[in-house]
């Protein structure tokens, strides 16, 4: 297993799940609830960060590796799972727009990882809707850790809404990478069939 800085950044990421989780569980003479809030959005927006800095370093390096490909988006997705399960359960989200995030990205990680056995990897690469949810989730997400007004905006009022425009995007992006992948999904089903 190779390891350097751009691989260490995705394995403090992976870390930083238990410490977000641990945040809402420790005592409460440790941290009052709106530490709390402050400490788990922190924790999420500093791993976000480090996200996008060891692809960065990665390429500015020459240090990107298949391991590496294969890590960074689990670590991403485990990030975002643990976030809206601790989000479902303080009563700041839906349980169905968690299901349908967290579905998608088993369902396109699933789709991807199929493609690209067969060879058909760019036919389901990353697409602008996906970048765009992406964008919407990563900014939701905070906004409903942190929960409470800041500076006279309503922050739990714009995550929500922030929430329901990457649900909104998660089936339609996962709409279009289906619609993709499907003349592939097809050509197999007649290979193996012999027609």
């Amino acid at each position: 297993m190779p390891f350097n800085l751009p691989i260490f950044l995705t394995w403090l990421r992976i870390l930083a799940i238990p410490l977000l989780i641990a945040a809402y569980y420790v005592p409460d003479s440790w941290l009052s609830g709106q530490e709390r809030n402050l400490a788990a959005t922190l924790i999420f927006v500093v791993a976000a960060l480090t996200d996008w800095l060891d692809g960065y370093l990665a390429r500015a390096l020459n240090q990107t590796s298949a391991f590496g490909a294969f890590l960074d988006p689990v670590a991403d997705k485990l990030m975002v799972a643990a976030a809206l399960i601790v989000l479902v359960q303080l009563d700041r989200t839906n349980a169905v727009i968690a299901a349908i995030i967290i579905g998608r990205e088993i369902t396109i990680s699933a789709l991807r990882e199929w493609m690209a056995k067969i060879g058909a990897a760019k036919s389901v690469a990353v697409s602008m809707i996906g970048k765009v949810k992406t964008a919407a989730q990563m900014t939701a997400i905070p906004l409903l850790l942190f929960h409470a007004p800041y500076h006279g905006i309503n922050v739990r009022e714009w995550g929500t809404w922030l929430l329901w425009v990457a649900a909104v995007l998660t089936l339609w992006s996962m709409g279009y990478y289906m619609r993709m992948a499907w003349p592939e999904i097809l050509r197999q089903e007649a290979r193996q069939h012999g027609r």
